[in-house]
């Protein structure tokens, strides 16, 4: 249900591409709509008593791969390239930087790149300003974010982390660097935070990055793998055959291929057989942009947003 509604965020109720969620969540609230939005876009589900609310945020449009079209690629790439690149989107010297920390080499000005994420046109301030209307429309609601990929998935991980919110996210890219960059809470346990994902997502598994990757074709940074939270991680590269593809990120490939489907372990004995799901696991020892040199390299009052390449 909760992977059908992060669906859900990139339609509407009537588009052919929209799950039918049944009368327990028949209350759709559309947010990001707007003849000319071009920015943070989802849907708010309630059940008829609004005794329990979510909070589903559309994920990245992307023409040529995932997401489809629509006003919204522009800022979705820009935000992307902000928050999950080590710094802004200098994958190669070919690539024109989203905001202007590099400082050569592999060295960026850290103060510099924390100012760029915390700037209005960043969808992490949209997204907490979404987040504390919705706590005033239902002050008495047992309130959930959720979505997908790019944007959804790690900005509802990224809220969840600011307000103690309960997530669930499916193929999110690690978010991780980014909560760290914004000085988010960072309490012993983020047990309330859970990410699904499986191993032929090379996006989830942060493998799709480097000049030749299909996500730099695309003009796409994604070069973090580490998360917030607990991850539960489907190995459907070795359990199921699946080969590593870009294209098993869609939402469907994971509604109608994976969850859909019963969970069982290997006949070797090395998981207990008919198995639900995977058990949910911390990603220890994760470390991202390890290459790079984060200090204080510049007046960071000089870092400004521009489009990627």
């Amino acid at each position: 249900m909760l992977a059908k509604m992060t669906n859900n965020a990139y339609a509407e109720p009537w588009d052919k591409d929209w799950y039918d969620l049944g009368p327990d969540w028949n209350n759709t609230y559309p947010f990001g709509w707007g003849p000319d939005a071009d920015g943070l876009r989802g849907h708010v589900f309630a059940t008829p008593d609004n005794s329990t609310v979510m909070i589903s945020i559309k994920g990245t449009s992307a023409n040529w791969l995932f997401g489809g079209g629509g006003p919204t690629v522009g800022k979705d790439k820009l935000n992307d390239n902000l928050l999950f690149s080590c710094c802004c989107a200098r994958v190669g010297p070919t690539w024109r930087t989203v905001c202007g920390c590099y400082q050569g080499g592999y060295k960026c000005d850290q103060n510099c790149v924390e100012q760029s994420l915390s700037e209005e046109s960043v969808f992490y301030s949209v997204g907490t300003n979404l987040y504390n209307n919705v706590t005033y429309m239902y002050p008495d609601a047992n309130i959930w974010i959720i979505g997908r990929t790019f944007l959804g998935g790690s900005l509802a991980s990224l809220l969840g982390a600011t307000f103690g919110t309960p997530v669930v996210t499916f193929e999110a890219p690690g978010e991780n660097l980014a909560a760290r960059r914004l000085h988010l809470p960072s309490p012993p346990s983020m047990q309330h935070i859970t990410h699904v994902l499986h191993t032929a997502d090379p996006i989830a598994m942060g493998t799709c990055n480097g000049v030749s990757s299909g996500c730099a074709i695309g003009g796409y940074a994604m070069e973090t793998r580490c998360h917030l939270g607990k991850v539960l991680r489907y190995d459907t590269v070795s359990k199921l055959g699946w080969a590593v593809d870009i294209r098993k990120h869609g939402i469907k490939v994971v509604i109608d291929d994976l969850l859909s489907k019963d969970w069982n372990a290997d006949e070797d004995g090395s998981e207990p057989q008919n198995k639900s799901v995977p058990d949910l696991v911390d990603e220890e020892d994760c470390m991202d942009c390890f290459k790079w040199e984060f200090g204080n390299f510049k007046d960071s009052s000089t870092a400004s947003c521009g489009s990627s390449m």
